[in-house]
């Protein structure tokens, strides 16, 4: 609602219309007398490929892609790394390759949050998704979101090839990544429903914005900062069209910008470390020394073979099966992953034949750190992203070892009529050495950072479990940010919960105070 002074005033002020921002948009604003303003930096989401499934490459780069850049990065070359980011009505979900994996039960029970543990974010996830013919244990049935595996009709052949080729390697296979079995290789589900991209937005966001006059959704609207009085941030400083705005909330603000831009915000607001923001003249209003560390992402390679036969074109995401699986068996869920792609993957600087396929080689659980930092006071300055790739020792040795399963499944019988050659890192990486060497120049992001606002009860975390910012009232970050640790999936989904459970803490605190 707007006033006479040009101010906006709401009871919740969400920056951010991502991931879980939609998510939050939609579940807050179910109250008819709950006034939500959604404010999101980027345009509409009517940019035609984000639609189409295939064309999911053909976005980083444009006006709905912040097309971030790391700071070079000593454990691959000194080399900098494109870091695609949404910029637009459903974030990363709309630019994203559509993957829709929940997670393992450990990775919810090693957050070590009360609340958060695998059994009380089980029925978030339920919620938040129609699943038919689903295990009712696990799946959901009404929820907005309908993630499905590939169509068999519609199916690329190589994807079957897969799952009997790791079959054929001693590898188990799961029916369901998200229901008994978190592990093993299988088909995936997919944000991708009627042959078309179901983004947060397309799936909470649009089909209740048109009918909740106490709903705004504000595009082109970039957060400055957090209006904080005393120790209560009760507002949003931001522009739109070439005019700076205060945006006013009534009970709370909740950041959803994600991983990158969140601890920015809060940054940019002289939320964070007091050192670092009182050396680039940012005025400290609170000291919290976590916000902007912690950063981790799957680092990611791609083992690249040439085809023997002309490879057929898919109708869904390039990459339809994966596997998951523990590099040790003594460790409680898996650490390593295997995306299939029908496409060459690899970094630009690099090349492979077009008529080539890949084994995505993830690293599921880094214990490598990094950190956000701001290059200077300035709100429109691109923040530093530093996420610390191949860090640590057992990164590296794990991603060794990861290509050499990868090379495992390739030789087996199932791909013997596509296999032609290897391309990357090609035959004359024989040894730890030379892969080692290799993994310097090829190894990427896997585009799933988190951790930069920790959850969490320590001096390290940013927000307590129920997402309230430490030491500030009135404030909560809602997104991937919060996780303390990466789950061993793609992060696409556990986002998605963040916002659904974020909505139902929100309204209890309403309820009770």
């Amino acid at each position: 609602m707007a006033h006479a002074d040009g101010t906006l005033r709401h009871d919740y002020v969400i920056v951010g219309a991502g991931s879980a921002g939609c998510v939050l948009a939609a579940r807050l604003s179910e109250n008819p007398d709950t006034r939500v303003l959604l404010l999101e930096s980027g345009p509409e989401d009517t940019r035609s490929e984000i639609a189409v499934p295939l064309a999911w490459p053909a976005l980083w780069g444009t006006e709905v892609d912040y097309a971030y850049d790391t700071v070079p990065q000593a454990g691959t070359a000194g080399l900098r790394h494109d870091w695609p980011r949404g910029h637009t009505l459903g974030g990363s979900s709309s630019i994203n390759a559509m993957v829709f994996l929940r997670g393992h039960p450990n990775d919810f029970d090693s957050w070590n949050c009360p609340g958060w543990d695998y059994e009380s974010v089980l029925p978030y996830f339920k919620r938040m998704e129609t699943v038919e013919g689903g295990d009712r244990r696990y799946r959901g049935t009404d929820g907005p979101m309908r993630p499905a595996r590939a169509h068999p009709d519609a199916a690329n052949p190589l994807s079957e090839v897969f799952i009997r080729g790791a079959a054929a390697a001693g590898f188990p296979l799961t029916d369901d990544f998200n229901g008994a079995c978190a592990e093993g290789a299988g088909w995936h589900d997919l944000s991708i429903t009627g042959g078309a991209r179901q983004s947060t937005a397309r799936a909470y966001l649009h089909p209740v914005r048109g009918h909740r006059p106490n709903l705004t959704v504000r595009t082109g609207a970039r957060a400055r900062k957090l209006i904080i009085d005393g120790n209560r941030c009760i507002g949003v400083e931001f522009d739109q069209m070439g005019r700076t705005m205060s945006a006013f909330a009534g009970v709370e603000v909740i950041v959803s910008a994600g991983a990158v831009d969140s601890p920015r915000l809060l940054l940019l607001s002289g939320v964070g470390p007091a050192a670092e923001l009182e050396a680039i003249g940012v005025e400290v209003v609170h000291d919290l020394p976590g916000v902007g560390r912690n950063l981790h992402d799957h680092p990611a390679c791609g083992v690249v073979y040439e085809a023997a036969q002309p490879l057929p074109v898919g109708q869904h995401n390039h990459a339809e099966t994966s596997m998951l699986w523990r590099s040790d068996a003594s460790l409680a869920g898996p650490d390593m992953q295997l995306m299939f792609i029908h496409v060459p993957f690899h970094p630009p600087h690099l090349s492979a034949p077009a008529n080539s396929f890949t084994f995505g080689v993830a690293l599921m659980a880094p214990e490598a750190r990094g950190s956000i930092r701001l290059s200077g006071p300035q709100p429109q300055r691109p923040p530093l992203i530093d996420p610390n790739y191949l860090g640590s020792e057992a990164d590296l040795r794990r991603m060794v070892d990861g290509i050499g399963v990868a090379r495992e499944i390739a030789a087996s019988e199932p791909f013997a009529p596509w296999r032609a050659r290897e391309v990357l890192p090609g035959p004359d990486a024989a040894d730890p050495k030379a892969l080692r060497s290799f993994l310097s120049t090829a190894a990427c992001t896997y585009y799933h950072p988190v951790g930069t606002c920790m959850m969490g009860l320590g001096s390290d975390a940013v927000v307590d479990p129920r997402l309230r910012v430490h030491g500030l009232e009135g404030l909560r970050v809602a997104d991937a940010s919060v996780m303390p640790r990466v789950v061993s999936v793609n992060t696409n989904a556990a986002t998605i919960m963040i916002g659904e459970k974020a909505a139902d803490l929100i309204l209890q605190g309403a309820l009770e105070g």
